[in-house]
């Protein structure tokens, strides 16, 4: 099984289109009339940051595993790059967790939600249908919430939300939106989030795909990967063992960096102010 869950996968999901509305994400892009320094949303979730410049995010989820954390903060620290972790409510309750929730915190990287209980916000259908209430989708974040203040982080500084499953709808960017917080993903296109995926699986994917998959898409699309929201997970667990992609992480980060590339924490690149650095 792997970090974000110990039953369903993570649903792989192409690049999207950029739309034209931003109601659901206020002061969240830039007025600038060229597309290319706004942020790219999908009914109303930030898929993709601004394309104007060489600046990616690295995005961690986790839920049930993390044997990868030490590794990660490890790299990040060699590089100075500050990371963003989305953890689940049940993550940060977790004994074993806690002091590396601790060190994420103290090192400057983003700690935010990713749910409380990991329930299926929508369904597997394409478009998918809603499948949780309001009520119900307030009350998993709220207990989210309350999980990530108990570490000194005030709500407002953990207002980006990434969805469980990396799944929803327009409804879950307007509640999200209504709380002040502001819903995001991964870009599609790479497979850096088939890391949790075991040994067994039929559709196992090597790290050395995966980051094959990365360098691949940074040839192919005119804008390489400015603005790229990079998912991966900080823990795959023990049914994986043949290789863990956080052991790649240095020499994808030092090949990207090679390419001229740098990294922001998510509130910063997808922020105004983010935007116009």
């Amino acid at each position: 099984m792997y970090g974000c869950i110990a039953v369903l996968a993570c649903m792989y999901y192409p690049a999207v289109a950029e739309t034209t509305s931003t109601r659901q994400v206020p002061n969240m892009t830039s007025s600038n009339s060229d597309p290319r320094t706004t942020n790219t949303l999908d009914r109303g979730c930030i898929v993709r940051g601004p394309r104007d410049k060489k600046v990616l995010a690295l995005e961690f989820t986790g839920g049930y595993f993390a044997e990868g954390g030490d590794v990660i903060l490890d790299t990040l620290k060699k590089h100075n790059i500050k990371g963003s972790f989305f953890f689940i409510g049940d993550f940060y309750r977790e004994p074993k967790f806690q002091e590396l929730i601790k060190r994420i915190h103290a090192e400057g990287h983003y700690l935010g939600p990713h749910s409380d209980k990991h329930p299926l916000y929508a369904s597997w259908e394409n478009p998918p249908k809603l499948e949780i209430t309001k009520d119900e989708f307030n009350k998993d974040l709220d207990g989210n919430m309350k999980e990530i203040e108990r570490f000194g982080i005030p709500p407002q500084d953990a207002r980006f939300f990434i969805p469980p499953f990396e799944h929803y709808t327009q409804e879950i960017s307007d509640w999200t939106a209504e709380r002040g917080m502001v819903l995001m993903n991964y870009t599609g296109g790479t497979r850096s989030n088939a890391d949790y995926m075991q040994d067994d699986d039929p559709k196992f994917v090597s790290s050395e795909d995966m980051i094959k998959s990365i360098l691949d898409y940074e040839k192919k699309d005119p804008d390489g990967l400015n603005g790229f929201l990079l998912l991966t997970h900080i823990g795959a667990g023990p049914g994986r063992t043949k290789d863990k992609l956080f052991n790649h992480l240095d020499e994808l980060i030092t090949e990207l960096e090679s390419r001229g590339y740098s990294f922001k924490r998510v509130d910063e690149l997808l922020s105004p102010s983010g935007i116009n650095r």
